[in-house]
């Protein structure tokens, strides 16, 4: 392992933080990344970004913005990843990694930061169960691992209690999201609904996710086809895209929704989109603590979801948004017929929900949560190093032989 000085704190300068993902698709955990990274106060932290394999739609926007890298991994057993990660964590002088999500960039992210004697190594855990439990090589790799972070309270107890990480390396930051740029606005709502051709007394209820099977669309749909039944002016607007499409749109077909569903695709227009609902709905099976249910309600739309993750945090039942129980057909339908029936029911918790949201998602937080976390962990290394008579330590056999960085 690769040690280096630790300069003191007021000595470093900026901090250069890289943040490291699979990829940067549009999506939940992926915004949430593109906006914490340009709201970090630029006198103390100098971000960048690495994904392992492609770009993405937002990280070409990214590599705009911050030195962003890529194709670190070909392929799931590319060893070659670890001397490509440790070099371009040395050539950049990173002082610390975040890695964001499950599977091989947290594996690979920590151990190449570990051997590259990154002062500081944090993992952000975005989801529990599919696709973000914790393999058994993940947590091999706990002692090396600084922070676990957690996006609530009920997701940090999770870590500990069933991912079995230690308490005292486990942080929560809660999700946040920009509420000046999620608000109404009505001449929006106006030209959205003319795209969709529905007409304004037309109740609109649409879900933003990735097209991937835990969030189950399916269940979406058929709840959406009861609803018709009982409302026969409802609209509902699918945003997102995925490997689950083909069978979600057979699926809208077979229940005889042509004319009642809009699907949008991958849109990064998200919150003029919103504008255009009339509640917002989710049907996940598993979630920590989804972007989209706190962006919906800074719109002022009420919620169906699910009682799972931290989302009965956000969402207060019968306040803000109703709850069901996850993957119940005869719940998810009745609460979207309740609200596709109420207007004055989505009106009141539509308020209720921006004021929620205003109290309990604030983007800054969350950015001066992660600040926080990486300079109080910086800091403690470098007391300690400068405390401690440093032995001289042999830097081990390097695995492979170091290639070109690829940057962008």
């Amino acid at each position: 392992m690769g040690r280096r000085t630790i300069k003191p704190l007021e000595n470093r300068g900026p901090l250069r933080v890289m943040f490291l993902v699979t990829s940067m698709p549009v999506g939940g955990a992926e915004t949430l990344l593109v906006n914490l990274i340009r709201r970090m106060d630029r006198s103390r932290f100098a971000p960048e970004l690495c994904c392992m394999k492609d770009l993405g739609p937002l990280g070409v926007v990214m590599e705009q913005e911050v030195p962003t890298f890529h194709k670190m991994l070909s392929s799931k057993y590319d060893l070659r990843v670890v001397s490509r990660l440790s070099e371009l964590f040395r050539v950049r002088e990173i002082d610390a990694v975040v890695t964001v999500g499950a599977g091989d960039k947290m594996f690979w992210g920590r151990l190449c930061a570990w051997l590259a004697g990154v002062p500081v190594i944090a993992s952000a855990i975005h989801s529990t169960g599919w696709p973000d439990s914790i393999n058994w090589l993940n947590r091999r790799l706990t002692s090396i691992t600084d922070r676990f972070i957690g996006v609530a309270a009920p997701h940090g107890k999770h870590l500990v209690e069933v991912e079995g990480f230690p308490t005292e390396k486990v942080t929560v930051i809660p999700n946040g999201i920009d509420t000046d740029r999620f608000v109404v606005d009505p001449e929006v709502r106006r030209r959205v609904r003319d795209e969709w051709r529905v007409r304004d007394d037309t109740a609109v209820s649409g879900i933003v996710a990735a097209l991937r099977p835990e969030k189950d669309h399916a269940l979406f749909l058929n709840a959406a086809a009861r609803v018709v039944k009982r409302c026969p002016r409802s609209h509902f607007v699918i945003v997102g895209d995925g490997p689950e499409r083909p069978a979600i749109e057979a699926l809208r077909d077979e229940l005889g929704l042509q004319d009642h569903v809009t699907m949008m695709g991958s849109r990064s227009d998200v919150p003029d989109l919103l504008c255009g609902m009339d509640t917002f709905v989710l049907t996940s099976k598993n979630e920590a603590s989804p972007v989209s249910i706190l962006e919906a309600m800074s719109c002022q739309l009420p919620i169906v979801a699910p009682r799972v993750g931290s989302i009965p945090d956000a969402v207060d039942d019968g306040v803000n948004g109703l709850l069901v129980e996850a993957s119940s057909l005869d719940e998810t339908a009745d609460a979207m017929i309740a609200l596709s029936q109420g207007a004055n029911l989505r009106a009141e918790m539509g308020a209720a929900a921006r004021e929620k949201v205003l109290r309990y998602g604030s983007l800054d937080a969350m950015v001066g949560g992660y600040q926080d976390l990486i300079t109080t962990v910086y800091r403690q290394k470098a007391l300690k190093a400068a405390s401690t008579v440093l032995q001289p330590v042999s830097s081990g056999v390097l695995l492979g032989k170091p290639s070109d960085v690829k940057a962008s």
